[in-house]
């Protein structure tokens, strides 16, 4: 039976991406030591590299042996909003700090993907695109797809003007739901991250009211 891994990282792990230096020394230590906790280890995990340069923030990239250990020590593999993999034993890692990070398990299928779900992608339908890639290239149902969703900031901070200022957990709900995913499957964190000292908020910080700027980072593996 396979079964699912899903990690969440706090502040107190230290900040999982630096914006500035993809390859900070103390960061890199910092991924180690969090999934070595959780008996993974960095040269089998790979992370999503989000890129805001481009106009499309529905990219997906299936994640393969080869692409074990890209990301985390450096900034040196394909940008994609998403990655996919079939492989048990391969880790995908998400850093985030406002942005939504969202896990998909197909069980069936044997599939997992980590999905970004930002302002960008939100407005381009991303977390239904996401389920639409999987539907389209494993032949997913989405009324069996297993989703966990991280922490995100509250619609009061957050807003997303041009989805009628829905908040990002209004909006992923919203979309995930549409996709044809079941509400009960949906394992959310309720928590506000711009209210909650445990997670990192980019937002927050430039405001002034973090002391230092990170990322948290949701990481998901299947075990058989």
């Amino acid at each position: 039976m396979t079964r699912v891994s899903v990690l969440i990282s706090t502040t107190k792990d230290g900040s999982m991406y630096n914006r500035h230096d993809p390859a900070d020394d103390s960061v890199i230590e910092n991924r180690k030591q969090f999934l070595a906790t959780h008996s993974i280890d960095i040269d089998d995990t790979t992370r999503v590299k989000v890129d805001y340069s481009g106009s499309d923030f529905t990219r997906y990239h299936l994640a393969q042996g080869s692409d074990k250990a890209k990301g985390m020590y450096d900034n040196e593999l394909p940008a994609a909003d998403a990655l996919v993999t079939t492989e048990s034993g391969h880790a995908l890692m998400l850093p985030v700090a406002d942005c939504v990070g969202a896990v998909f398990f197909d069980e069936s299928h044997h599939v997992i993907m980590v999905s970004h779900l930002g302002r960008h992608s939100l407005e381009q339908m991303g977390g239904q695109k996401s389920i639409e890639y999987l539907v389209k290239h494993f032949k997913t149902d989405p009324g069996t797809l297993k989703v966990w969703l991280t922490p995100a900031p509250g619609k009061d901070v957050y807003p997303i003007w041009a989805l009628d200022n829905k908040g990002m957990k209004e909006a992923t709900f919203e979309q995930l739901l549409e996709a044809g995913v079941q509400q009960e499957n949906i394992i959310d964190s309720p928590i506000d991250t711009d209210k909650d000292p445990n997670y990192f908020s980019y937002s927050e910080f430039l405001k002034g009211n973090r002391p230092i700027d990170g990322d948290h980072a949701i990481i998901a593996i299947m075990t058989d």
